[in-house]
């Protein structure tokens, strides 16, 4: 039996400032190419939750040194005299990214990885990233012809690849990168839609040979220098607090230092044109961070779809309770992805929504919202994070509150998420 979080309607607008987590997709490419940079590398503001420091346990049952200095920042000794072959099994947890990632990372290794994780992990598909490893050079195998966890990984003599993933994703493009550090030749990734360039940005921050641009990316063997790295806001964990501001009344929020660079902000341009009332603050010289100022405001319907949604599937069922609470009918579309993540997310945000009141339906490919009134209720989290603060979102905007099922599913990505709801709320 998991836990429950009951959420009453917010009692006064959300004010003040929120302390974020930090960017859970950056934190894991720093911990991998700190592990890999022939020094110690310092991290702060790292992400606090669960499917982090599974990854920094599995550099350090690789042979990098891990040391934490708070709740939030480490340091990382590691280089090619550290490293060596894992003596037990590498344990992901729930951690899509992780595994993915990790994948990439070990088939440069001379050695043999395995790596699990949950129940939700082991129905992921893995064959978009054991296909382009092969071809490289790696052995993977697995469940079902290594199209699910858990995955055994020989690595080393890798070869460099051009690889045109049929679907755009950034944990596929990290994968194949990773590996292409340790491997002869070139390695080129072209996407048929731009997706986040963390692992790019992150590469160049470590002093690989590494170059990119819209929709593509390449990398050479590359040696790595350690550096300092502070984490940025999480730009999907401020897409919860963007749209409680937007839909609690009087709300005027401040969100510091979120990332915003390319293939992350998607999520605030669909709530521009629905009418929400953000404005960016303090943006940094490069684009890629600034403060979010959030006050309440009334919402239209809009469509989602196309090209637009790889920079903003994680933050398809905030953007479904923000629909909601629109005027009209918002349609989601071009987002099958939602069906592979931690729950079939297309199902789980139907039937939550339906389940406080909500008027929606099932598309194979995204979903339908009538936006209304939210009158509150009992949802089931089906395990999986971002629904269960979307909906936590929800209760604080509903008329009659509502109980979030399965809340210790939030521990993976966000921890003190609910400190911070039942101060605000």
């Amino acid at each position: 039996m998991g836990t429950r979080l009951a959420v009453a309607p917010a009692r006064r607008g959300l004010r003040g400032s929120i302390r974020l987590p930090g960017d859970k997709s950056v934190s894991h490419r720093g911990l991998l190419l700190a592990a890999l940079a022939e020094g110690t590398s310092r991290l702060s503001g790292l992400s606090g939750g669960a499917d982090v420091a599974h990854t920094a346990a599995a550099v350090a049952a690789c042979g990098a040194e891990v040391r934490r200095e708070d709740a939030t920042t480490l340091t990382v000794a590691g280089g090619e005299g550290w490293l060596h072959e894992p003596g037990a099994v590498l344990d992901v947890g729930n951690s899509g990214t992780g595994i993915r990632l990790l994948a990439g990372w070990a088939a440069a290794r001379p050695w043999l990885t395995v790596l699990q994780g949950d129940a939700s992990v082991a129905r992921r598909p893995m064959g978009r990233v054991a296909e382009p490893l092969r071809r490289m050079g790696a052995a993977v195998d697995g469940r079902a012809g290594g199209t699910l966890a858990p995955l055994v990984v020989r690595g080393g003599a890798l070869t460099g690849v051009e690889h045109r993933p049929a679907i755009s994703s950034a944990q596929v493009k990290g994968a194949v990168l990773l590996a292409g550090l340790g491997a002869g030749g070139e390695t080129v990734v072209y996407e048929p839609v731009p997706t986040r360039r963390h692992t790019e940005e992150l590469l160049e921050r470590f002093g690989a040979e590494v170059r990119h641009g819209p929709g593509w990316a390449s990398v050479r063997r590359s040696r790595l220098q350690p550096v300092e790295l502070a984490v940025p806001a999480d730009p999907s964990q401020a897409a919860f607090w963007v749209v409680a501001a937007t839909l609690v009344a009087s709300s005027d929020l401040l969100l510091e230092r979120v990332y915003v660079g390319p293939g992350r902000a998607g999520f605030l341009d669909v709530l521009a044109r629905m009418g929400a009332d953000v404005t960016l603050e303090g943006e940094d010289p490069a684009g890629r961070t600034a403060d979010l100022r959030v006050r309440s405001a009334a919402l239209a319907a809009t469509t989602v779809a196309g090209e637009e949604v790889p920079g903003l599937i994680d933050e398809i069922p905030a953007l479904a309770v923000a629909a909601a609470c629109a005027e009209g009918t918002t349609t989601f579309a071009d987002a099958g992805e939602l069906r592979v993540k931690e729950s079939d997310r297309v199902a789980t945000t139907v039937a939550a929504l339906r389940a406080i009141g909500v008027a929606a339906d099932e598309r194979p490919d995204g979903l339908v919202v009538e936006g209304g009134a939210l009158e509150g209720g009992a949802v089931d989290a089906a395990g999986d994070h971002r629904i269960a603060m979307a909906f936590a979102v929800a209760g604080l905007a509903s008329a009659g509150g509502v109980s979030v099922d399965g809340w210790e599913a939030v521990a993976t990505s966000y921890p003190g998420f609910e400190e911070e709801l039942r101060r605000c709320g």
